[in-house]
């Protein structure tokens, strides 16, 4: 019965508070208070009698309940909005895309003024959403993955491949007082840890990045694991200790002195990010130029210093 179901307004405070790990930043986003936002979720975690958020001092978690409803919410809210679109009418320019959360934050969103500004009729829509689909089926107009070149499926577009290295915001650094100019002077900051449960990303355990270091007995001050990498990164803005980063996903983030990459040593990673599109697209005028910028916002993604 619908009854059973939690309220609207409730989901969406949960579903910005577990994109963002962070009530304030959720706040801003919904236009309320932070007060409000936190209410609602301890109001949604009585309504389903579990823990979604683990709350740290300074950092909030989602359990492994958080992460199944995150999943469920983020996979209804882009089926309202797909039936949204569809309702507004075939006549409007919309190219509707899914890729990971990662990439939708920090590669996609932050880019996306531009191309409103040059292609202000179109629509965009984003579903972060890691499960494979099928283009096929027509829900999607196009995907972007992370994936190892040999496994590129015929007619892949690739985007650009990636580099991993340790990142730091100024706060941390300046907070810790040590120096980080050499691989060694990790033993004296904490380690963010993005644990991949299923091995998919092993180039992103800081075992293996020491270990090629150079570094594999290195001891640090002390660690903090994720299973998500956005929350990695997101915690190494909050200035919580460094996190092992792909370039090309915080390349905007070391542009705008959020992060620093104070260390030289940076090793490539097997795969590349692809855009996927199929093989028998529906016609889709507003597809094209969304194509066209993403290969020129990917080829104009340099390296940074």
């Amino acid at each position: 019965m619908h009854d059973d179901l939690p309220p609207l307004d409730a989901l969406r405070a949960f579903e910005a508070a577990a994109r963002h790990l962070s009530f304030t930043r959720a706040a801003e986003e919904l236009f309320v208070t932070q007060s409000a936002v936190s209410k609602q979720v301890i109001a949604l975690e009585s309504a389903l009698e579990t823990r979604l958020f683990e709350r740290k001092t300074r950092a909030l978690l989602l359990t492994d309940a958080g992460e199944r409803l995150q999943r469920a919410v983020d996979a209804a809210f882009s089926e309202l909005r797909a039936a949204r679109a569809d309702l507004r009418g075939a006549g409007e320019p919309i190219v509707t895309l899914t890729t990971t959360q990662a990439f939708a934050s920090f590669w996609l969103i932050p880019r996306l003024d531009d191309f409103r500004r040059r292609h202000p009729g179109v629509d965009i829509r984003i579903s972060a959403d890691t499960r494979v689909v099928d283009l096929e089926r027509g829900r999607f107009d196009c995907a972007v993955r992370y994936l190892r070149d040999r496994h590129a499926p015929a007619g892949a577009v690739r985007l650009f491949g990636d580099t991993v290295l340790p990142v730091i915001s100024p706060g941390c650094l300046a907070k810790s007082g040590r120096p980080l100019a050499k691989p060694s002077d990790l033993a004296h900051h904490v380690l963010l840890a993005y644990e991949d449960d299923e091995q998919r990303r092993p180039w992103l355990s800081w075992a293996v990045w020491l270990e090629m270091a150079g570094l594999p007995r290195l001891r640090p001050a002390g660690s903090v694991a994720f299973n998500q990498y956005a929350s990695a990164i997101r915690a190494a803005v909050d200035s919580q200790g460094v996190a092992l980063a792909t370039l090309g996903l915080v390349a905007e983030l070391l542009r705008e002195g959020k992060l620093l990459a104070p260390l030289p040593q940076r090793f490539s990673t097997p795969r590349s990010y692809y855009l996927l599109l199929p093989e028998q697209a529906r016609p889709n005028p507003a597809l094209e130029p969304f194509r066209l910028w993403l290969a020129e916002q990917a080829g104009a993604a340099v390296d940074v210093p």
